[in-house]
C-alpha cells in the first residue's frame, strides 16, 4: 500500500468514527479491582474493534484482533451487525505512545472467516484459526494489510468440524520448541489430514449448537492406531507435517498457553458445573467422555460420586488429574507470562486466564508438585461491586506485550458465548494491566545479528520470542557458542528458551545439554530431555544426538525428581516392551503409590503393554493381599484382563479399606471380557455386604454398554434406587407479591370491593402481628365481569401456601438464643388453603395466616373483586388482610430486557413460580439442589447470564440453546419417534425425554436420527406476567449469589 492509500485508509477511519451511529459501550478502568500493585487502563474500545474473539501482539506493539460480528448469524441475524464479505483480522496500534490506541484499520475481511476463535502472528504470517481451516496469511509486504495480488494465503490443515461454533478450531500458539501448538473444541468430527499424509479422527457423542453440526462420529482410530476423543490438543511443524496429539477427551478447551519450559496449561470450558483450569500432561486424557467419546460423563456417575469427580471421571483409570476444578464458568483466554512488567511481583511466572462467565480474570502461579503441578488460584481483575455494568464484563483473551505489559480484551454482552449475542452494537475493548506509573517501551526488533536474535528470544511476549528462535536455530552451529553463553543466565526462563535450541549447536551444545541434565533445578533437567526427544524426532538428528537421548533416558528413570522420571516415562509409549522393560520397572519402582499424576506418566508408558508389563511388576508379590498401595495403584491403573481374579480377591477381603476395594471393583468394570462380569456377578451376590450393591451397580451398568454381548450364567441384583442428597433447608413455599397491595385492612375483619379493570393476577394474602399462625377466611369471594359472575372457590389458584412465617418483625435474639442456634433457621413447611363453608353456608376459603394465594384472572377479563374478610373468633385484631394486583403485560407485550428494572419484581414470588407445576419450571431444572435432572442447572446458568440474558433465555428459549441440551430425535424402524436430550450416542443410543424417562434404542432399530431445533423447555411468553417473568429472573439471581456444592 502506496502513502497515499495509507493517508485516505487513516482518514476514512476518522470520518467513520465522527459519523457513525453506534454508540458503543465500555467499562471506564475506575470501574475495576485490580491486583495489589498494578493498574488498569483503557488501550482501544469500539469502533476500533468490535466483538473480539482473540488477539495477538506483534513486535511492534501492534494487537491483531480477531472479530466475530457474524457469530452464529442464525440466531444473531436481528442484530444488524453481520458482515456478508465475511468477519475481519483488524489491526491495532499506539503511535504516540501515549497508553491508548489512536489507530485501526483491517488487514483482511474474508468470506472463509466466520466467527474465527484464533489468532498468531509470528513476523509476516498471520495464521488464523477459523474451522474448518486453519489459515496463513503472508504479509509479503509488510504493510499490515492484506493485498492478494501481493500477499498470499494458504490453507495449512483443513477438516476440522464445527463451523461457526464455539467447540471447534482455536487459537496457536508457538511453542518454546517451534511447533505450533493449539487445540479444537469437541464439535466434531474432525478429520485433518496433516502435509505428510497422516491423520486425526476425532469425534464424540456431542452434536448440536449450530445448523452445520448435526452429527459426530465416536470411536474412529486415527493412523497411529489410537482414538482420541472430543477435544483434542495438537503440535504441528510450521510447515504442516509432522501432526500429533498430545492430549484429548476436552470439553472445549479455548487455548493453550506454554511456559519456556514446555509445560502446556489450559482451561476447559465446561460449564454446567465443573470448569477447569489444568497442566496437560502430555498425552492426558482429561475424561470428559467414555474412552470411546460414546458417553456423556452423566451416564457414568457413579452413585454418590459428587460432580467434580464425576464430570473428569476422576476415579477411572486412565485420566489425568483435573487440576483447578472450580465450577460454573466459561474459561476462554490464556497466557503464561514470563519476565514480564509484572516480574518482581511474579518472578515465577504468571498463568492468566479469562473466565468470560465470571466475568473475572483468574490468575495461579504453578508450582511442580509431585509430578505435576500445585494451581492454587486468585483473581487478577474483575469488577468493582455494584458495577452499573455488572454482567457485562466478558474477558475473551489475554496476551503479554513485547512491552511486558498484560493486555485483555473484552466482549462487552449481558450474555456469554455459546449461544447468542445480546449487545447490538458489537462492543469490545482492550484493556492493559501494568504497574502504577509504567511507561511502555518497546525494544526495537533487529534479527541481524546474533545478539538481537538472542534479545528477541528474551522478549517477554511468545511470539517474538519465536522469531528469536526460529532465526538462530536456521544459524545451526553458527550460533552455538553465543546461545551456550545465553544458557548461564541465572534466570531459569531464559535458560530454557536457550536449551531447546542447543541440540542444533553441534558438540558444544551437546556438552551444554550434558551439563544441563545434571542441572539441580528439576525444571531445568525436564527441559534438557525434552529438546533431546524433540529432537531425535527429526528425521535428518545426527547420532550423536541420538546417542545423547539415550543416556538422559536412561538416567532419568533413576532421578531423584518425581517430574523427571514422568517424562522419561511418557517417552517410552511407543517403544516395545522387549526394549524399554528394564526402564518401565525402573520407573514403576519410583511410584511412591500416591502421585496420581505419576501413575497416569506409567500408564501411558504402558499403552499397548498392559499385560507385559503388569507380569513384571508383580512377578515377586503375585498374592494381590500382599500388594502395597504401590502395587495395587499400578493394578487399578493398568488392570489387564489376566489381573481380574487378583483384583476380584482384594475386592472381597473384608479386612482391606471399604475405598481400596471399591477401586478394585472399579478396575474389574473396566475390562470388557466374559471373565471380569462374571467376576463382578460373584461379588455382587456373594461379596461383603458393604460392596454387593456398588458391584451390582456396575454390573447391570456395563450391561448396558461394554458388557451388552456377554452371557452370563445369571443376572444382576437390582441395585438399590440412587438416593439424591437432599439440601441441606427445607423448600421454603411462601412469598410476597411485588409492589404494593391495592387494599390493606385495619383489623381481623373486611368487607372488600374493589375495581380490578385490567388485572391478570390477583393475589389474597392475609397476615398475622403474633408469632403464631391464626386462623383466617376468605368469604364468598367473587369475580364479576362483563358477563357473570365467577366464585374463587370453584376455580384453581395458580400457586398459595398457608401457614407461612409471619412478617412481624422478628424478636431481637439475645446471648443465650444466640448460643443455642448452631445452625440458620430452617424455612416452614407450608399447607394449602382449605374449602369450607361461613355462616348461613356462603363458601369460603380457610387459611393459616400468614399465607397467600394466587390466582390467574387474565381470561376472566374481570371488573371488580368483592369478598369478606375475616379472622376466626378466637383471635381478636391479630390478622391483617391485602389484596395486591397484577396489571402488567403478557404474551408479545412483556416489556423488553432494559425496562425490566422499572418492574417490580420479587425473588419469593419468583421462586413460587419456579417450582409451581403451572409452569414446570422444576420438573427439567435445578436451583440450589431443587429441581429435576433433565435441562441446563439454572443456579449455574444465572451465575454467568445478566438479567437482560435471562430474559431472552426464559422467553425465546429455543433461540439458544445450551450446548449439551440439543434435543434429538431417533425415528425407529417401527415408525415411533422418541425426542429428548442425546446421553449416548452408542449402540444403544440413549436419550432422556422432558419427563426425565430414559430411552435405550439399539441402533439396528433406528431408521433415522437428526438434531431437532426446539428447545425442550416450553414456550413460556403467554404463561407468565411481565411481573412474574421479572420475579422469576429476581429469584435465578439470588440463587446465583449462594455458592453452589462440588
Amino acid at each position: 500500500m502506496n502513502p497515499q492509500q495509507s493517508i485516505l485508509s487513516y482518514f476514512v477511519l476518522f470520518c467513520f468514527c465522527l459519523t457513525s451511529p453506534i454508540f458503543a459501550e465500555y467499562i471506564p478502568s475506575d470501574e475495576f479491582e485490580i491486583a495489589d500493585g498494578l493498574e488498569v487502563t483503557l488501550w482501544a474500545t469500539t469502533p476500533q474493534l468490535f466483538n473480539p474473539t482473540n488477539f495477538d501482539i506483534d513486535s511492534n506493539g501492534r494487537i491483531w484482533v480477531t472479530e466475530a460480528v457474524n457469530y452464529r448469524n442464525f440466531r444473531n441475524e436481528d442484530l444488524g451487525l453481520s458482515k456478508e464479505a465475511g468477519d475481519r483480522v483488524v489491526v491495532l496500534q499506539d503511535t504516540d505512545n501515549d497508553g491508548r490506541a489512536d489507530t485501526s484499520h483491517t488487514f483482511v475481511r474474508d468470506i472463509d472467516l466466520v466467527a474465527p476463535l484464533g489468532i498468531a502472528v509470528v513476523g509476516n504470517k498471520i495464521i488464523v484459526s477459523c474451522a474448518p481451516n486453519l489459515l496463513v496469511y503472508t504479509d509479503v509486504d509488510g504493510d499490515t494489510y492484506f493485498d492478494p495480488s501481493i500477499d498470499t494465503k494458504e490453507i495449512l490443515l483443513t477438516g476440522f468440524s464445527g463451523l461457526d461454533h464455539d467447540h471447534s478450531l482455536h487459537s496457536v500458539t508457538v511453542g518454546p520448541d517451534g511447533y505450533w501448538y493449539f487445540n479444537t473444541g469437541n464439535g466434531g468430527p474432525h478429520t485433518v489430514t496433516d502435509k505428510s499424509g497422516w491423520t486425526l479422527r476425532a469425534g464424540s457423542s456431542y452434536a448440536g449448537g449450530t445448523p452445520h453440526l448435526k452429527k459426530n462420529f465416536p470411536g474412529r482410530k486415527s493412523d497411529d492406531g489410537r482414538v482420541w476423543v472430543g477435544g483434542v490438543a495438537m503440535r504441528v511443524r510450521p510447515d504442516g507435517t509432522g501432526l500429533e496429539p498430545i492430549g484429548h477427551n476436552f470439553r472445549n478447551v479455548y487455548e493453550e498457553s506454554l511456559s519456556s519450559f514446555g509445560d502446556v496449561f489450559h482451561a476447559d470450558n465446561d460449564d454446567p458445573p465443573a470448569c477447569r483450569t489444568t497442566w496437560l500432561m502430555e498425552y492426558g486424557n482429561a475424561g470428559f467422555s467414555s474412552a470411546d467419546g460414546s458417553r456423556k460423563w452423566q451416564l457414568d456417575q457413579r452413585p454418590g460420586q459428587p460432580t467434580r469427580i464425576a464430570e473428569w471421571r476422576q476415579e477411572d483409570p486412565g485420566t489425568i488429574p483435573a487440576g483447578d476444578v472450580y465450577g460454573f464458568g466459561a474459561p476462554a483466554g490464556v497466557v503464561f507470562g514470563e519476565n514480564g512488567c509484572f516480574d518482581e511481583l511474579y518472578p515465577e511466572g504468571l498463568l492468566l486466564v479469562c473466565e468470560s462467565a465470571r466475568g473475572e480474570v483468574f490468575q495461579y502461579s504453578p508450582r511442580p508438585q509431585g509430578a505435576g503441578f500445585s494451581l492454587e488460584r486468585s483473581v487478577l481483575m474483575k469488577l468493582r461491586s455494584g458495577s452499573v455494568h455488572s454482567g457485562m464484563f466478558r474477558p475473551s483473551d489475554v496476551a503479554v506485550g513485547p512491552d511486558g505489559a498484560i493486555y485483555i480484551s473484552d466482549w462487552y454482552d449481558p450474555g456469554v458465548g455459546g449461544h447468542r449475542m445480546r449487545d447490538p452494537n458489537g462492543s469490545g475493548s482492550v484493556y492493559r494491566i501494568a504497574p502504577k506509573d509504567f511507561t511502555p517501551s518497546i525494544e526495537k526488533l533487529d534479527l541481524s545479528t546474533v545478539a538481537g536474535k538472542i534479545r528477541a528470544l528474551k522478549s517477554p511476549a511468545v511470539h517474538v520470542r519465536s522469531l528469536g528462535f526460529n532465526a538462530l536455530r536456521d544459524m545451526g552451529e553458527e550460533a552455538g557458542p553465543e546461545i551456550v553463553a545465553a544458557s548461564r543466565s541465572h534466570q531459569p526462563f531464559f535458560v530454557a528458551r536457550t536449551t531447546w535450541l542447543l541440540p542444533n549447536c553441534g558438540q558444544g551444545g551437546l556438552d551444554r545439554l550434558t551439563e544441563l541434565l545434571d542441572h539441580k533445578n528439576p525444571q531445568i533437567r525436564v527441559v534438557a530431555l525434552r529438546s533431546l526427544r524433540r529432537a531425535i524426532a527429526q528425521p535428518d538428528t545426527s547420532d550423536r544426538v541420538r546417542n545423547l537421548w539415550l543416556q538422559a533416558q536412561q538416567q532419568a528413570c533413576l532421578d531423584f525428581s518425581a517430574a523427571v522420571r514422568r517424562e522419561a516415562a511418557i517417552s517410552l509409549r511407543d517403544i516395545p516392551f522387549q526394549e524399554c522393560r528394564k526402564l518401565l520397572q525402573k520407573i514403576a519402582d519410583g511410584f511412591d503409590g500416591w502421585d496420581r499424576w505419576y501413575l497416569e506418566a506409567l500408564g501411558i508408558a504402558c499403552e499397548g503393554k498392559e499385560q507385559e508389563s503388569f507380569d513384571l511388576f508383580v512377578v515377586n508379590s503375585e498374592d494381590p493381599l500382599l500388594w502395597d498401595n504401590r502395587l495395587s495403584g499400578i493394578a487399578w491403573r493398568l488392570h489387564p484382563d489376566s489381573a481380574v481374579e487378583q483384583l476380584k480377591t482384594r475386592a472381597i477381603e473384608i479386612t482391606l479399606p471399604l475405598a481400596d476395594r471399591k477401586k478394585m471393583v472399579d478396575a474389574i468394570a473396566f475390562n470388557s471380557n466374559t471373565q471380569a462380569a462374571a467376576a463382578m456377578l460373584e461379588i455382587a451376590q456373594h461379596g461383603p455386604q458393604d460392596i454387593r450393591d456398588y458391584a451390582a451397580w456396575w454390573g447391570q451398568h456395563r450391561l448396558q454398554n461394554d458388557w451388552k454381548n456377554v452371557q452370563l450364567s445369571d443376572v444382576f441384583p437390582e441395585p438399590p434406587p440412587i438416593k439424591k442428597p437432599l439440601p441441606n433447608t427445607r423448600l421454603d413455599r411462601s412469598f410476597t407479591p411485588p409492589g404494593d397491595p391495592i387494599y390493606k385492612s385495619t383489623h381481623g375483619k373486611a368487607s372488600i370491593d374493589l375495581d380490578i379493570r385490567g388485572a391478570k393476577r390477583i393475589y389474597l394474602v392475609a397476615d398475622s402481628t403474633n408469632a403464631k399462625s391464626g386462623n383466617a377466611f376468605w368469604i364468598a369471594p367473587i369475580l364479576t365481569n362483563a358477563e357473570s359472575n365467577v366464585d374463587l372457590t370453584q376455580i384453581p389458584w395458580t400457586m398459595a401456601f398457608s401457614g407461612g412465617t409471619p412478617s412481624r418483625p422478628p424478636p431481637v435474639p439475645n446471648k443465650a438464643s444466640l448460643a443455642r442456634r448452631k445452625k440458620p433457621p430452617r424455612p416452614p413447611l407450608t399447607v394449602s388453603p382449605g374449602l369450607t363453608t361461613w355462616g348461613n353456608g356462603q363458601p369460603a376459603i380457610q387459611v393459616a395466616a400468614r399465607s397467600v394465594i394466587a390466582y390467574d384472572v387474565s381470561a376472566l377479563k374481570p371488573l371488580r373483586l368483592q369478598v369478606t374478610a375475616s379472622e376466626e373468633t378466637a383471635v381478636k385484631d391479630q390478622i391483617f388482610f391485602s389484596i395486591f394486583v397484577d396489571t402488567s403485560n403478557t404474551g408479545k407485550e412483556i416489556l423488553p430486557a432494559h425496562s425490566l428494572s422499572d418492574v417490580p419484581g420479587s425473588a419469593s414470588l419468583g421462586r413460587a413460580i419456579f417450582h409451581a407445576n403451572h409452569i414446570g419450571c422444576a420438573k427439567c431444572h435445578i436451583v440450589n439442589g431443587y429441581g429435576g435432572e433433565i435441562g441446563p442447572d439454572l443456579s449455574q446458568i444465572a451465575r454467568k447470564h445478566s438479567a437482560i440474558a435471562l430474559h431472552e433465555d426464559i422467553l425465546k428459549p429455543h433461540a439458544a440453546i445450551a450446548a449439551g441440551f440439543e434435543t434429538m430425535t431417533v425415528l425407529t424402524d417401527k415408525g415411533t419417534a422418541i425426542s429428548g436430550l442425546q446421553v449416548s450416542a452408542g449402540d444403544p443410543i440413549v436419550l432422556k425425554d422432558a419427563l426425565g424417562k430414559v430411552h435405550s434404542i439399539n441402533r439396528k432399530n433406528t431408521d433415522t436420527i437428526f438434531a431437532s431445533k426446539n428447545s425442550l423447555m416450553p414456550e413460556l411468553a403467554n404463561l407468565l406476567t411481565t411481573e412474574e417473568l421479572s420475579s422469576l429472573i429476581q429469584f435465578l439471581q439470588s440463587a446465583a449469589d449462594k455458592q453452589p456444592d462440588m
